[in-house]
């Protein structure tokens, strides 16, 4: 499973550098950028230092997507990942682990559903918000959290059916702030959302 996991990390930066998406990052994109880097670094290396017994993982993987695209999410994860290994506890193969399956997958799921989205249903600002935002990100994330499961504790004995509940309660976590997030955005700083177009989602007179 490393060595699959190694694979999906190289595929995905490797296609993410090929496309320079940092050239977005000269524009009003650089700030927020790097801020939530720092701050989602921060959450990351966070569980670590919880009592014992206690998990709470935030991704912020989908947000990333809708805030900067693909490209620049796949960077900013694995400089995430790369921030948790150096000032975490952590061995370098639980934080690869990690980026692949609470960042990488769901931020992969989050494009391809997207895409599902702005072919199959009109554009309006309560399918982005609501579909892409906040259902999506529960929806991208439990079945993220649904093939770690299956790829790391199948052999394992582990209760299937009791941690697929955790992945599904978990994943609200994550949608309920990248929909609170998403929706401050489209209201007061478009510009913050790569994913967002005045002209799509509010017709040719949005502001």
């Amino acid at each position: 499973m490393i060595i699959i996991e190694m694979l999906l990390c190289i595929a995905a930066l490797g296609v993410s550098v090929a496309l320079r998406p940092w050239r977005m990052l000269r524009g009003p994109l650089g700030a927020p950028w790097v801020a939530s880097w720092v701050l989602l670094s921060l959450l990351w290396v966070l569980p670590q230092n919880l009592p014992a017994g206690i998990s709470i993982q935030l991704s912020g993987a989908c947000l990333l997507v809708l805030m900067f695209g693909w490209p620049l999410a796949m960077i900013e994860l694995v400089m995430i990942a790369l921030a948790v290994w150096l000032f975490g506890q952590l061995g370098w193969t639980a934080v690869l682990s990690q980026l692949v399956w609470i960042g990488l997958v769901p931020a992969t799921l989050a494009l391809a559903l997207g895409e599902v989205l702005r072919r199959a249903l009109p554009p309006h600002p309560f399918i982005y918000v609501l579909g892409r935002a906040f259902i999506g990100t529960a929806l991208c994330l439990f079945l993220a959290g649904v093939a770690y499961e299956f790829a790391h504790h199948l052999i394992d004995g582990v209760a299937m059916e009791q941690a697929l509940v955790a992945r599904w309660l978990m994943a609200w976590g994550d949608a309920f702030i990248t929909g609170m997030l998403v929706s401050i955005f489209v209201a007061f700083v478009p510009e913050w959302l790569a994913t967002w177009s005045d002209r799509r989602y509010l017709g040719p007179g949005g502001t």
